[in-house]
Parts: C-alpha cells; sequence; structure tokens
C-alpha cells in the first residue's frame, strides 16, 4: 500500500506530471454516454411569495452548460484533448442548445444523434447566496430506439480506431441500456484500445472487462455490500469488485478525501489535492476525464490516478461546474501555486462563506492593504474564528501592480489566511454586506458598520 505523497515515489510522479501536462494536448478520446443540459438560474431572495410559504427568487442570470457526459467532454477539452463524442438527444430546444454548446467547443467531433419524440434531458438548479434552492429535471430514461443504438454503435465503432482511449460515461438516461456496454467494451478490446467506465447502478455485470471502473465511495459500498470506512476496507471491496467483474483496475472516487487505486498488485491512495473543497460538483467527470486523457499519452496508471487527483483538486477549489486546465494542473504542483489558489472574486467568497457558515463554522473578516497586512495580526484573528477571509484593498496609490502580486503571494502562504479577496477602493463596506461574516477584525470600525455587523448576529474584534 502507497499512501504518502511525500515519499520518493511521490516526487518521482510529480516529476512525471510536470513533464506529462504539456502532452495531454495530444490525447485523443472517444466518449460515449449521456448527454444532458445543466441549466442555473442564479438570483437573490428577499421575500416569501404571498401564494405560498416559499422563497421567491429575483432572477439575475442564467448559464447552460453541457451536463452528464458533455461535462466529460467539456473537461478534457479544457486540458486540450481532441475528442469524439456520440450521444443522443431529442428533437427539441434543448437538443438543439445542447448541439450548438457541443459544437461549439474545440477539438469536438460531435455525433449527437436525434431522436424524434424523445425529451433532452435537462437539469435546471436554482441558486441564491450560493445556495440550491430547487432542482427540476425534465427526462425520459428509457432505452433509446434499437435503430439509433445500432446506428450509435456503428459510429461508435469507426471512432475506436481514431481515438487512443474509450469513456463509458452512464447516468443511466437510456444512451447505455441493455447491452450497449457490453458491446462497445468488446470492440474496444478487439480494436486494443483502453476503456474507461464511469458506472451507475447496481448491475456492473454490463461493464465487464473494462480496463478501469471509476465508481464512487458511495457507490462502491453500495454495489458491494461491503464496509469501506477504512483504506483497508476501501482496498477489499474495490478488490473484490474488480475480481468479480473482470475489470483491470478500480479507481475509487472518495470525493473530499481523493481518490484510491485497486489493481491486482497495487493499492495507491492518493490525498485530496487542496486542503478543502468548495465545491465537488462534477467531480467524477473530472476525474474520469483527466485519467483517460493520462491513459491516451501512455501515462502509467499510477501517473494518471494522481493526474486525476490533481484534477479533481483544481475543479473542486472552484465554485460551480469548473474544470481543470494545464495551466492550473502545474500550478498545482508547487506549494505557491496552490497557495495562490485562496485567491478568488468576491462572488466566489461569498459562495464559500455561505458553505462555511452551513457547515457551522465560524468566519472573520479582516480587511487591509498590500502595505499593511501584519502577519502577527492575522494569526491573532485566526484564533479567534475557524476560517479567516482577508479582504485586501486595491487602493491605486498604496501598491504597484508588482508590489500587490508579491503582497497577494506572501499572504496566500500564510497558514491563518483561508480565503483571500480583492476589493477596490472604498467598496471595503460593501464587501462587508456581501460576505457578512460572523466576526469582524477592526480596532476602530466606523459606528454604522458596527451597527450593520450586529444587525445580522455578527461581532466586532478589535484585533
Amino acid at each position: 500500500m502507497i499512501d504518502d505523497t511525500s515519499s520518493p515515489e511521490g516526487a518521482t510522479l510529480d516529476a512525471e506530471l510536470a513533464a506529462a501536462i504539456p502532452r495531454l494536448s495530444r490525447a485523443s478520446v472517444l466518449v460515449i454516454g449521456d448527454v444532458m443540459l445543466d441549466r442555473y438560474v442564479f438570483g437573490s431572495v428577499a421575500r416569501i411569495s404571498p401564494e405560498a410559504p416559499v422563497p421567491v427568487l429575483a432572477v439575475d442570470r442564467e448559464v447552460a452548460l453541457p451536463g452528464g457526459a458533455g461535462n466529460v467532454v467539456r473537461n478534457l477539452t479544457a486540458l486540450g484533448a481532441a475528442v469524439a463524442f456520440v450521444s443522443v438527444v431529442g428533437d427539441d430546444q434543448a437538443g438543439s442548445d445542447l448541439t450548438g454548446l457541443i459544437g461549439g467547443q474545440p477539438n469536438v467531433e460531435p455525433w449527437l444523434l436525434v431522436q424524434g419524440g424523445r425529451c433532452t434531458t435537462v437539469k435546471t438548479r436554482f441558486i441564491a447566496g450560493g445556495q440550491q434552492l430547487l432542482r427540476s429535471d425534465h427526462e425520459v430514461t428509457g432505452a433509446i430506439h434499437p435503430k439509433l443504438a445500432e446506428r450509435m454503435l456503428r459510429i461508435a465503432g469507426d471512432a475506436l480506431a481514431a481515438t487512443s482511449v474509450t469513456v463509458l460515461s452512464d447516468y443511466r438516461k437510456g444512451v447505455l441500456a441493455g447491452d450497449v456496454p457490453r458491446r462497445i467494451i468488446e470492440a474496444a478490446r478487439s480494436a486494443g484500445r483502453p476503456i474507461v467506465v464511469d458506472p451507475r447502478g447496481p448491475d456492473y455485470d454490463r461493464y465487464a472487462g473494462a480496463d478501469v471502473a471509476v465508481p464512487s465511495l458511495r457507490e462502491l459500498e453500495s454495489v458491494t455490500g461491503m464496509n469501506v470506512g477504512t483504506d483497508a476496507r476501501i482496498e477489499a471491496a474495490a478488490g473484490w469488485l474488480r475480481t468479480a467483474h473482470g475489470f483491470g483496475a478500480v479507481v475509487v472516487n472518495r470525493g473530499a478525501e481523493g481518490l484510491s487505486l485497486v489493481t491486482g498488485d497495487v493499492a495507491l491512495h492518493l490525498p485530496p489535492a487542496v486542503t478543502e473543497a468548495f465545491d465537488l460538483s462534477g467531480a467524477g467527470d473530472t476525474v474520469v476525464s483527466a485519467l483517460a486523457a493520462g491513459l491516451a499519452i501512455g501515462l502509467s496508471l499510477p501517473v494518471a490516478t494522481r493526474l486525476a487527483n490533481l484534477a479533481m483538486g483544481v475543479a473542486a477549489g472552484q465554485a460551480g461546474m469548473a474544470v481543470a486546465q494545464g495551466t492550473d494542473l502545474m500550478a498545482m504542483l508547487t506549494p505557491q501555486g496552490r497557495a495562490l489558489r485562496k485567491i478568488v472574486a468576491t462572488e466566489i467568497a461569498v459562495e464559500q462563506v455561505d458553505r462555511w457558515r452551513r457547515m457551522g463554522l465560524r468566519t472573520g473578516l479582516i480587511t487591509t492593504t498590500p502595505r499593511r497586512f501584519s502577519r502577527a495580526r492575522l494569526d491573532t484573528a485566526r484564533a479567534a474564528c475557524d476560517r479567516l477571509v482577508l479582504g485586501m484593498e486595491a487602493a491605486a496609490e498604496a501598491i504597484d501592480g508588482e508590489g500587490i502580486k508579491r503582497a497577494l503571494a506572501e499572504a496566500a502562504g500564510l497558514p491563518s489566511v483561508d480565503l483571500i479577496c480583492m476589493f477596490a477602493e472604498g467598496a471595503q463596506t460593501e464587501t462587508l454586506r456581501q460576505l457578512r461574516p460572523d466576526l469582524l477584525i477592526d480596532p476602530t470600525p466606523m459606528a454604522s458598520v458596527a451597527e450593520m455587523v450586529r444587525g445580522w448576529g455578527g461581532e466586532i474584534l478589535a484585533g
């Protein structure tokens, strides 16, 4: 068992990763699976509806992204990989929107077949203050038409020859129903192409013979019926799964706890690449994508798993359905790069403070300028709260551009600082109003500021 990434083996893997990341643009991957349209409706809630005891969302903006297997494609293109994508949409507006979104990505050869009378899967999330209020799903989960499945299999067979690795992204929406996974796996093995499976449901026999299966920890526990509370138990459950279904390897996505790789010879447990995951939405797609891209350029499975863990850390360190790019991965290989990921836009800081609040963590805010921040003062402030946000005012006369960069890098490297957000000169009060910290560290707050903080139940610390 290998679980110490600070070991010589870990250092060797880091060096190999640094050399491999620029080569990801040479990867070619075939993705087959359920595509869906993810809609995000963002707004604010200031009142309850007079018609029913529900919040009224005042909509600010809407975002649409490819979801499901489409998010795997999105992650692969972010890494620079070329992708052939085979899926099925309905003959509706959502299907048309998805076709445009997928086709508009670089290096994608889309084969989005249309089934008449079938609705495209759409998931709509309504979000306020970084919190999801409601999700509505519009979908059909039955198997696609048999003739369409046969056409899809013919296209997939041709695409296998032009790509290096195949991914099955099964969201149980009908594209990979019946014997479709088995036939694709047989074709991939005949063509000598590794196949990575993101499985769903209780019947893993449908994916028998895949080179790598990537279940989540919860899925591993559910499908095996085994306790997965320790590394040793994860190894036992993944080993059973591998043997029972003829998988070459099992990579277990443990979410905020990292990844575990189990083969016939090796058990590798990787801790998370970031100390705190902001958002694990789509983390499974990120893992599968990076793993497949790594295998496509010839990385060994342990190194490709390390790459996937790094990519998951990048994506989880950002809010929303974030993706990892090569520059992000390179930055994560250095302590300074990891520290700089603490620096976020104000809207991202607001979402993270909201998450900490829902976790019952006490958040403090201290504001300063690049010239005036004090490590001793930050250490004192951090001792009074669970998480500390440093608000940095970018006053034009305070420091030059390069000086700001140096100050930010220095502050980000301090263990007492959990998050840094920049705000414009004179915007301190508005930043405070948006973040709503439990604790404001300020020796001489204005009376109006103190009243505002106490208004939402916050406290003032004269630090």
